[in-house]
């Protein structure tokens, strides 16, 4: 081989091995396959859910999918997670972590991202740690993908919209949780995403989470 040839294999070498790890080799694991709702279980409205063109779609009345399956025995405490979301307008809805499945209301247990673009009755926007750290302004607009990446690790929750940091809280020693919800504490759980109302429309797809622990 000549000194050309071996300069030139040795770069497509060093590029290869400089290219981005697909996200199974850095420790992502999907939550959701894209076809169905299989390890996922809803609570009071099932049909607020179903699946179109690889994403989950909530519209209905109130009800909330948890997520279920094998991954860790639904149980995560320290983690990243990755979801991209489309909201039409009008549209509410939230990321649940560290919940619990319960048969109906607002999770009693756990924290809710919010997700809310230009729902007006409610001044919490999308990235808002919902009534621990709320974020007021809009970051992004209706009928476009964004993704919300949270990350819990140990006592702190950041919250990231399209690598926008909007949330970084450090839950204090005597934390006892909001008002009516004392178990909105950094704890442990599962993941579940929020049918609003009859009148939200929210696309949620590519459900990926790190364990950190």
């Amino acid at each position: 081989m000549g000194i050309a040839m071996a300069n030139l294999v040795s770069l497509l070498v060093l590029a290869v091995a400089l290219m981005p790890l697909p996200a199974a080799d850095q420790g992502w694991v999907s939550l959701f396959n894209g076809k169905d709702l299989d390890g996922w279980k809803a609570n009071e409205n099932p049909s607020t859910f179903s699946v179109q063109d690889g994403a989950i779609v909530a519209k209905g009345p109130r009800s909330h999918l948890f997520y279920v399956g094998p991954v860790r025995n639904a149980n995560f405490k320290n983690f990243e997670l990755k979801v991209d979301v489309m909201t039409l307008p009008g549209a509410n809805g939230g990321i649940y972590i560290h919940t619990e499945y319960q048969d109906k209301g607002w999770p009693a247990k756990g924290f809710e991202i919010q997700v809310n673009n230009s729902y007006d009755k409610d001044p919490r926007r999308t990235g808002s740690l919902y009534e621990v750290q709320d974020v007021t302004e809009k970051l992004v607009p209706d009928n476009v993908w964004f993704t919300e990446h949270i990350v819990v690790k140990g006592d702190t929750i950041v919250v990231r919209v399209n690598d926008k940091e909007v949330v970084r809280w450090t839950q204090p020693p005597d934390w006892k949780g909001t008002r009516g919800f004392p178990a909105r504490r950094i704890d442990s759980g599962t993941i579940a995403l929020q049918g609003h109302d009859p009148g939200s429309t929210v696309y949620y797809k590519n459900i990926l989470i790190r364990p950190l622990d």
